[in-house]
């Protein structure tokens, strides 16, 4: 089949819907099927601009291109499935959450007046709107599929992203750092990481990634006092990550009520057990206390005892670790394109 896969792409940003993105195309065409990424630039702000960028998917025409058919559109990340096509799947990765889930929080800069309230209404009436328009509508997690619920009144089927294909997780030694492997901005929360690491005395932290919160994460470790505890090595590419994730202890990874989270099945498919929180979201799809990992509630006391908890014991972090492993084996590139395919072959 030709088939187009579509997704909004925010300039010079690269995530994890850019490693679905990638992973799904690199997937479809190792099956013999002819494959192009449909991208358009998203802007957020102003608010207006958000409608903009929705109704240019609407425009386009995505039907056929250069006189071929094309017989099937993936869409992916808001707004991209706003467009029209007659064969439509979506993989939703994630909504406008400004809009929704965020709505009247600290994550969220829309508000009550007039304005915001006339453009929060027509973008949910677009939703519904469009994802109906689907012959069959997937999420990355049953998260996303309970907002979707939530808000829209739509159903959607769980099937989660396999891991990006240049990692190479295999276990190795548990060694004597907890690992945070993320875009550093405020919603992954690495700042709670660090308040448990005041709890939780000598223990070290690797803080892979890059983002927005750079600096406010090296002040924060400066005022904790643990700044000699914690290493930042910005850009990591995938050998140092897969390196990084083999040696670790276990990984602490517990964004606010995260869409799907990468870092969890990275983390289990190199046996490494997840200290993560109670609201943390999608993660809690695979980490059960105990088990796949450690839940604990968002306070920086009870996270610090968990980093000690594994700490102490290495052969728990083992056991759990390879709990965790067996948890995220049938994670493949294969039950996603079977799923996707099944709708239009």
């Amino acid at each position: 089949m030709h088939i187009a896969i579509c997704t909004a792409q925010v300039p010079f940003v690269y995530g994890g819907n850019e490693v679905l993105v990638d992973g799904l195309r690199d997937a479809l065409t190792a099956r013999g099927h002819k494959v192009a990424v449909v991208a358009l630039p998203y802007k957020w702000y102003p608010h207006s601009q958000i409608v903009s960028s929705a109704l240019a998917w609407r425009l386009i025409d995505i039907s056929e291109a250069d006189g071929q058919k094309i017989d099937l559109a993936i869409c992916t990340k808001w707004p991209s499935y706003v467009v029209r096509h007659p064969n439509k799947v979506v993989w939703l990765v994630h909504q406008f959450r400004q809009i929704y889930d965020w709505f009247g929080t600290p994550m969220s800069d829309f508000t009550g007046t007039p304005d915001d309230v006339r453009v929060r209404r027509t973008l949910m009436e677009m939703d519904k709107r469009a994802l109906a328009e689907s012959k069959r509508i997937f999420t990355i997690s049953r998260n996303v599929a309970s907002r979707l619920k939530r808000f829209n009144g739509l159903e959607g089927t769980p099937l989660y992203p396999p891991l990006r294909a240049g990692l190479r997780l295999e276990p190795g030694p548990y060694g004597d750092y907890i690992l945070s492997v993320n875009r550093l901005d405020a919603a992954k929360r690495i700042g709670l990481l660090f308040e448990g690491l005041a709890n939780a005395p000598g223990v070290r932290a690797v803080i892979a990634g890059t983002g927005p919160e750079a600096a406010n994460l090296k002040r924060k470790a400066g005022e904790l006092g643990i700044a000699d505890r914690v290493e930042f090595t910005g850009f990591a590419s995938d050998e140092d990550v897969s390196r990084l994730y083999a040696n670790a202890r276990a990984v602490y990874y517990a964004p606010i009520d995260e869409d799907y989270g990468y870092g969890t099945i990275e983390s289990m498919a190199a046996a490494r057990p997840v200290i993560t929180t109670t609201d943390a979201g999608g993660v809690l799809e695979f980490v059960d206390d105990g088990q796949t990992g450690l839940v604990t509630p968002p306070d920086a006391k009870a996270i610090g005892a968990s980093i000690m908890r594994l700490m102490n014991d290495p052969q728990e972090a083992e056991r759990i670790g390879s709990a965790g492993k067996a948890r995220v084996a049938g994670i493949g590139w294969d039950v996603v394109v079977d799923a996707l395919l099944g709708e239009a072959m």
